[in-house]
């Protein structure tokens, strides 16, 4: 009997020692973080305590950050100032909303001026409205309203603003959570517009008279051109089913008849979809035959290489990805971890800068 016991004795000890071994997880979730079986690469901070930033502009060597608060920052070798910003209505207080889109114009700094999307409560209900911005002695003033009116609820206020290779601003506006505007074309919700960047609607539009260029969207937030000029958007699908679209002109893109990989004459398939698992993809960017995108639920970079039709995890470890910026090889993203749904550090947000060489040999078909 004693020697049954000192053997069990021994056993014991060789067990937890074994298991002392076990390798722990780290204590930082933004540390030691692998993508695709490799370390994360180490990106490059270049401001920190933004509140909730949106867009990402850059002209020359400096960028303007604007944030859903309802700030804007500039940043230039490494100073960061915060722009005082006058709207003529104050921003409303349901979630998603705030100040959103933002993109300057074409010809600034020569022309001081830009474009903003922002959601505003009236007596009944919030809605969305498109604006131009006036920079005068260092203070962004409201000037112009191109657009009002742009349904707006709970949730799904897309928001998303750039101007595409012809010159013209797009627009992403989202559902409103009245899923069923998406297919009316006398609605602005769910919709991709274009307009002239005087606010007119340009002669050459799908439908007269109208801004609606797309349709059947739930709630785009990313908009970007290859080098061809073809357009790709990003998409926030329901519980999953995020969409990579292909634009075109007057198509609708099916929701909520369609989603996923369901198919419904006379309406567009996403190029690629997330399934069940969401990524809530954001902000994105051409880049060298691949679509780099945002992903605020996934926690990263996304790139879709489009000859191969697969998508690729790039970066991990930042947490909440908001927009993303690609100039020559380099990436810009921002983060979003102060957006409500994500886990800050007590300097976040972000803007940081890597370059694309150190993405590349990676990646994991999602």
């Amino acid at each position: 009997m004693k020697k049954r016991l000192k053997f069990i004795f021994i056993l014991l000890i060789l067990l937890l020692g074994s298991c002392s071994n076990a390798p722990s997880e780290p204590e930082d979730p933004k540390e030691g973080i692998e993508t695709a079986g490799r370390e994360a690469p180490k990106a490059e901070v270049l401001a920190d305590r933004l509140e909730t930033p949106w867009s990402i502009n850059k002209s020359g060597n400096t960028f303007y950050i604007n944030e859903r608060t309802g700030g804007i920052v500039k940043i230039t070798n490494g100073e960061t100032t915060r722009m005082k910003v006058e709207l003529r209505e104050p921003l409303a207080q349901v979630p998603e909303s705030g100040f959103l889109g933002f993109i300057l114009h074409p010809d600034f700094p020569e022309e001081p001026s830009a474009f903003a999307y922002y959601t505003y409560q009236n007596s009944s209900r919030p809605h969305n409205r498109v604006v131009t911005l006036n920079l005068n002695g260092g203070v962004w003033e409201e000037e112009t309203v191109l657009l009002d009116d742009v349904p707006s609820g709970q949730y799904h206020h897309g928001g998303r603003l750039d101007i595409g290779p012809d010159k013209k601003l797009y627009i992403t506006t989202g559902d409103a959570t009245e899923k069923e505007i998406a297919q009316d074309l006398d609605s602005l919700g769910g919709k991709i517009l274009r307009m002239n960047l005087d606010g007119s609607v340009p002669a050459d539009n799908p439908f007269e008279n109208s801004y609606v260029y797309s349709y059947g969207h739930r709630n785009p937030q990313g908009l970007a051109w290859d080098e061809s000029g073809a357009f790709y958007s990003t998409e926030h699908g329901p519980s999953g089913f995020d969409e990579i679209n292909l634009i075109q002109a007057g198509k609708n893109y099916g929701w909520p008849k369609i989603t996923g990989s369901e198919e419904q004459e006379g309406m567009q398939p996403p190029l690629v979809h997330s399934g069940e698992p969401s990524w809530a993809p954001s902000g994105a960017a051409f880049h060298d035959g691949s679509l780099y995108f945002a992903t605020l639920r996934g926690e990263g970079i996304k790139r879709l290489s489009i000859n191969k039709g697969m998508v690729e995890d790039v970066l991990s470890g930042y947490g909440r990805i908001r927009d993303v910026h690609i100039e020559r090889d380099t990436l810009y993203f921002i983060s979003n971890n102060t957006d409500g749904r994500g886990n800050p550090a007590e300097d976040d947000d972000k803007l940081y800068r890597l370059s694309l060489s150190e993405l590349d040999g990676g990646g994991s078909e999602e």
